[in-house]
Parts: C-alpha cells; structure tokens; sequence
C-alpha cells in the first residue's frame, strides 16, 4: 500500500512538473483588442506581484498568480526591470521573463535632420509615434530653451541631427534634452579643434556660423570654402549677406519668394541690413559644418554663387563675383 501512495505521489509530481513545463513554453493568450501586441507599463519600484497584476490588467490572458509564482520560482523576480514593453504574440511565460528581466522595452526612432529649425523639430516630435507631448504650446524657440532648462535663452540649432531611440511613452522634452546634450558636446569637440585666430569668440559664435553653413551648401566639397568666405568677411567688417538668414528672420512670412524688399528690411537675422553674425543660430547644423566653421579652407575668396548643380563658385573680387553670376544664373534664365 505505501508503494502505491509512493507511487501515485511520483506520477502526480511528474504529472504537475510536466504541465508547469508545458505551460512555461506555450504562448500566453493575450487580449489584443485590433492591435499588434499588448502594452503594458512596468513601474519603477513594483514587486513582482504588481508586475503580475499589471502584465495581466494590460491584457496578458493569464493568471496573475502564476505569473508571480513563476518570477519567485525562477529566482529573478527582483531583477524585473522597469519600462514600457510589448508583448507580442508567440510570447511564452518563459520569453516573457527574459524580456522583463533583459529589459527589452519596446523603441521608437525619432530622426532630427541636419538644416531643420526649431518649428521643423517640432512638427518631427509631435508627429512621432507615442512620445508624450510635454513640451510647451506652439514654436516659441525661448519657451522651449526654457521649458528644456537649456543653458542658453534659445532654442534654435541647440539639437544635434541625429536618430534617437526612445522607449514607448517617453517624454518629449527628454528625447531633445538628449538632442540638446549631444550638440553640447560635438559642439565643444568641435571647438577645441579651431584654427588659431579665427574671427569667432565663443562655441556659440561657431555654432551660429555653422548653421549658416548648413543652410548655404549641401555639397560636402563646399563647406570648408562657404565657411571661409564667411570668416573672411567678418575678419575685415564685411556684412555676411546671407540670404538664409533673412529668411529665418522673415519666419512664417517668407512665402518661397526672397525680394528685394526683403533685403533691405530690417530685422535682427537680416545680415545685409546688420554686421556681424546673427543673434542665434538659423537651424541644426551638422558635424560637417560644425568643422568646417573652426576648420574653413584656406581661402581668401569674399564672394560665392551657386553654379546650379549644387555647387557653388567662389570669387576674390566682385568683379569676379559679378562674371560668375551672370554666368551661372543670368544666361540660363535668358
């Protein structure tokens, strides 16, 4: 008799052991409701019983108990990592504690591209796939520098173009001071490569001088020599004349046209009006033309002109700057 109960209780045990086994490697059952996976958002500081609850509360068709008995039993319960997951289908109680335990969260990429001001950021952030939008109302660029804690009053070109990956429900506002970080430190990287003797005081002239870079070429061959003609104009007091940043001073009012009347409008980005650089930055520049403003070609031209085809020509004289212009921009429209 004792042999049977022996035996009845090692049938049961293997009995038990196996079903734990198979429910381990079988897909959980998840309330999907029209969506590809389940949400669900684990909490700094939960137990393993309310993470349980939670994965169960968000759609995880299970028992909460054997989800909790499952983190104890593995011996990992207090390595359940905080985040915003999805649990997809096919996912086992098994891959599912890997996931919490690795801290796999579930990302999305926001792409800041070199040449964009602020209110393209914007449009970017509050396009992109769950960010939280906790940024202030509108493009105000100092409402945002101050919102973000930014060292600087403005928040134009203090975001380094790049892709940046986020967990699902991440703040805005900690996905551009990540942005605005990045810029602070190629920019200083940047800085402590410049050429002695450059006409620029701080990191923040340099940057505002990229910008302008940024906005003049998108040809990699020409930074270095769009950034001389620059620095050469402000070693000898020449007005800069950049039409890009009229245009940024013109804001929503520029409507694709730059006139005449523009030109000699006054604002404090009209750089035909004004000497020297501008108050800020006109847009995100990237790392090619954060180097070409502290590293410009030797150079001593004063003028350039775009040829057409995405290149510019640079000229000593404006009698050679005028040559050019008719050459590559009055004989085609004649």
């Amino acid at each position: 008799m004792a042999f049977r109960w022996t035996l009845l209780a090692a049938v049961a045990v293997l009995a038990g052991a196996t079903a734990i086994a198979a429910w381990l490697h079988r897909p959980l059952s998840l309330r999907l409701q029209g969506q590809p996976a389940v949400d669900v958002v684990i909490e700094p500081g939960m137990s393993a019983a309310e993470v349980a609850d939670a994965l169960v509360a968000s759609g995880v068709d299970t028992s909460a108990w054997g989800l909790f008995l499952w983190f104890r039993l593995s011996g990992q319960s207090r390595a359940l990592k905080a985040g915003s997951y999805e649990i997809a289908p096919g996912t086992t109680p098994t891959t599912l504690l890997d996931k919490l335990v690795r801290g796999e969260q579930a990302v999305r990429r926001l792409t800041l591209v070199e040449g964009w001001n602020v209110r393209q950021v914007l449009q970017a952030v509050r396009a992109a796939e769950h960010l939280i939008d906790d940024l202030p109302a509108g493009d105000d660029p100092v409402a945002l520098a101050r919102h973000l804690g930014l060292r600087v009053a403005h928040a134009e070109g203090r975001f380094f173009p790049d892709t940046y990956v986020y967990p699902k429900r991440t703040p805005a506002s900690r996905v551009l001071r990540q942005a605005a970080a990045a810029m602070d430190t190629r920019l200083a990287d940047a800085w402590a490569r410049r050429q002695p003797g450059l006409p620029l005081r701080t990191p923040d002239e340099a940057l505002i001088l990229a910008s302008i870079v940024e906005k003049e070429t998108g040809l990699e061959a020409d930074r270095a020599h769009v950034a001389a003609v620059f620095i050469n104009r402000l070693r000898i007091g020449m007005r800069l004349q950049t039409d890009p940043a009229v245009i940024y001073g013109l804001g929503e009012r520029f409507d694709g046209d730059l006139r005449r009347r523009d030109l000699v409008t006054d604002t404090p980005y009209n750089t035909y009006t004004r000497a020297g650089l501008p108050p800020t930055p006109i847009a995100m520049p990237g790392w090619n033309s954060l180097l070409a403003a502290v590293q410009p070609a030797s150079s001593r031209a004063l003028y350039f002109v775009a040829r057409g085809d995405g290149s510019s020509a640079f000229s000593q004289t404006l009698d050679e700057h005028n040559r050019a212009v008719r050459r590559y921009q009055l004989q085609p429209r004649q």
